[in-house]
């Protein structure tokens, strides 16, 4: 008796859910979210009252924000029906809020917008002087166009070009053109203990190495080069001899999935550049922005711009602001299908790769994530049950754990997506 009684207890012990024993703070991000996504599904079983959508969806939500979460922190968002053309929820949308990295949505549409989706991030490579017995007496300009994209290949490309010009030997100087923009390395309002990317027109992998990356290449190459490296603005008479490009896509590709600071910042120049101003600067980027919340609909004296990325702290938006963002880019077939083509897929790539992999938000949410210390956002898209094409801004701010934010933010995009 006494040993069927201990296999008894053997057996329970042995099937007690052992996360109930762990401390959520050393479980995975992966494992958290995994079980934030399943146990939701059992918080959101319908009352016993049948509600047609989209009043469900709101009874929903608004149960939703008397988490006990938001006693300690605040949340704006809000919900906008597409298809429908109006607003479905609200909830402190318009208060003002960190937006971290879904402030590359405002980067990106304005530069989509202004720059057009076949817009290119080029680099140049120029000379002056002349050509006599395969020996170039003069100078090579480098001229950066903030290309975060250039790399080896790109490199090699440069180096191919001066020798099919039959050049094996360089007399004069290699310079550095980074007229493009101001010479400031870092954004306004970034923290100094970040790993922040410098932000140099002239890059190479991503780093500000470029003219020592060249140099070598050229010597790899057998080109004797008499030349030291300096910095100066390439002059009207130079002779361009090739360029190299990236597109607006390709670049899209890797600032919004990945959430990749330096590329952001790269468009954001890109904008400051467009007006036409040397060295572009980033207040001219945002005076691009501030014409593009007016085309919305939005005072642009209510919110604060800084930089593009979300690094800074000093920017300030709304849910409300990021929604009609990005119902404007739904309504301009142009913009949306260059942005939506680059978010980040719940459940399948990008910084939504592990998160809400459930039925209904799988492959279905398409959103920004953003993430700063006490601040988590979300924003993007999604296709409701019904077909009806919603998009959506959640700003999360005095948040001391990121997980349990994304997790709210999880709940709504689960609410958005499923069935009644």
């Amino acid at each position: 008796m006494k040993r069927i009684t201990y296999l008894l207890l053997l057996f329970l012990f042995a099937h007690i859910p052992t996360f109930a024993q762990v401390d959520n703070d050393s479980i995975e991000e992966d494992d958290i979210i995994q079980h934030a996504d399943s146990a939701l599904l059992n918080m959101l079983v319908p009352d016993s009252i049948v509600r047609p959508w989209p009043e469900s969806v709101q009874h929903q939500l608004q149960q939703l924000m008397q988490s006990d979460m938001l006693q300690t922190s605040q949340v704006g968002l809000m919900v906008y029906d597409l298809t429908a053309d109006s607003a479905l929820f609200a909830y402190n949308e318009r208060q003002l809020m960190r937006p971290a990295s879904t402030m590359k949505l405002l980067t990106a549409i304005t530069a989509i917008d202004h720059l057009g989706g076949d817009y290119q991030f080029k680099t140049e490579l120029c000379y002056t002087g002349k050509i006599e017995n395969r020996k170039l007496t003069g100078d090579i300009y480098c001229v950066g166009g903030f290309d975060p994209r250039f790399n080896t290949d790109d490199l090699h490309a440069f180096v191919e070009a001066i020798q099919k010009m039959g050049i094996d030997t360089i007399e004069g100087h290699l310079y550095a053109d980074k007229s493009m923009k101001e010479a400031k390395d870092f954004g306004e309002g970034w923290c100094w203990d970040d790993k922040n990317p410098v932000l140099s027109p002239l890059l190479i992998s991503g780093k500000d190495t470029f003219m020592s990356r060249f140099l070598n290449a050229l010597m790899a190459a057998n080109i004797v080069v008499d030349a030291p490296i300096d910095e100066k603005t390439k002059p009207n008479d130079s002779y361009c001899i090739v360029n190299r490009f990236h597109t607006m896509d390709q670049i899209l590709m890797r600032m919004l999935k990945d959430s990749n600071n330096l590329y952001a910042e790269s468009m954001y120049y890109q904008l400051a550049a467009a007006t036409g101003r040397r060295p572009a600067k980033a207040k001219h980027a945002r005076e691009a922005e501030r014409v593009l919340l007016r085309k919305v609909g939005l005072n642009p004296s209510n919110y604060r711009l800084a930089d593009g990325s979300g690094l800074s702290l000093y920017n300030y938006l709304s849910a409300e602001a990021e929604v009609k963002l990005l119902r404007y880019a739904y309504q301009n077939e142009n913009i949306f299908h260059h942005l939506y083509q680059a978010l980040p897929i719940a459940g399948v790539d990008g910084t939504l790769k592990k998160r809400m992999r459930s039925t209904f938000t799988r492959n279905n949410v398409r959103a920004k994530t953003g993430t700063l210390t006490g601040i988590s956002s979300l924003a993007g898209y999604c296709k409701a049950a019904n077909e009806h094409w919603l998009c959506f801004a959640i700003i999360n701010q005095g948040v001391m754990h990121a997980r349990n934010a994304k997790n709210f933010q999880n709940r709504v995009c689960t609410i958005l997506c499923a069935p009644n």
